[in-house]
């Protein structure tokens, strides 16, 4: 008999392990994943779990990966973040090449600023696992086409824990360690700073249009992340002269 263990998640309910693999509820949007996967698998990407098909119940099976899911306080250090900004440049080129099935269905919760090629749009601490094998991101759901940079702003927020109580000094510090690791040329320099803040601010935006839908799981963590998504937007767009120094 096999034994599910369920897996602590803010967003998607029923996640569970099984063994050595992870089983999700499938969604329109899951075929076209495990398409995102599975190209990642053959160009030699490392940093996403293996698609496995479906279970006979129909949820989405993926390869288990062991290790420690990052913390969401933002405590990693510049190095670390340095490494993270390298896998997630990784990713990108890798995923330049993947080409999406004709009957391509994405899950877009976040309209993006452009759509370039086929990028996460969640890589932040709660999806990035630290593995034997390196960073490993987890939970594809919201992969769709977006810009490199839109990719990057978030990320950058996110893992660099760039918010309002922290001072602005140290969060220069870390974005530019973020922002060196991945690589970030000039043109993607002088644009991610005022991009921070806007997209910090869709986030806040996509919230409070599904609390005023009543669209879960997202009108529950407006209740909980509204108000800090807002005040990271207005502290991101407070100090763009900030992040435009340190980037330069």
């Amino acid at each position: 008999m096999l034994i599910e263990e369920p897996l602590a998640g803010n967003a998607t309910a029923g996640v569970v392990r099984v063994g050595d693999t992870v089983r999700r509820p499938a969604g329109p949007w899951s075929d076209t994943v495990d398409a995102v996967l599975s190209h990642l698998a053959a160009v030699g990407f490392d940093g996403a779990p293996r698609p496995l098909g479906r279970d006979e119940r129909g949820r989405q099976v993926l390869e288990y990966v062991p290790g420690e899911v990052g913390d969401v306080t933002g405590t990693y250090s510049e190095a670390e973040l340095a490494s993270i900004g390298r896998m997630l440049a990784d990713l990108h080129l890798a995923l330049a090449s993947f080409q999406p099935p004709a009957d391509a269905a994405w899950n877009e919760l976040i309209p993006p600023d452009r759509a370039d090629q086929v990028c996460h749009n969640d890589v932040a601490p709660w999806n990035l696992v630290k593995s034997a094998r390196g960073w490993v991101l987890i939970d594809w759901d919201a992969a769709a086409p977006a810009s490199r940079l839109w990719d990057v702003a978030y990320a950058a927020q996110s893992m660099a824990g760039l918010r309002a109580n922290r001072p602005v000094p140290e969060s220069a510090a870390r974005l530019r360690a973020f922002a060196d690791g991945y690589g970030l040329d000039q043109d993607g320099r002088d644009a991610l700073p005022a991009l921070l803040g806007r997209r910090a601010g869709a986030m806040w935006e996509m919230l409070r249009q599904a609390a005023e839908e009543q669209r879960q799981p997202w009108a529950r963590i407006w209740v909980d992340d509204g108000p800090y998504w807002r005040s990271t937007a207005d502290y991101l767009d407070a100090n763009v002269p900030a992040w435009q120094a340190t980037l330069t």
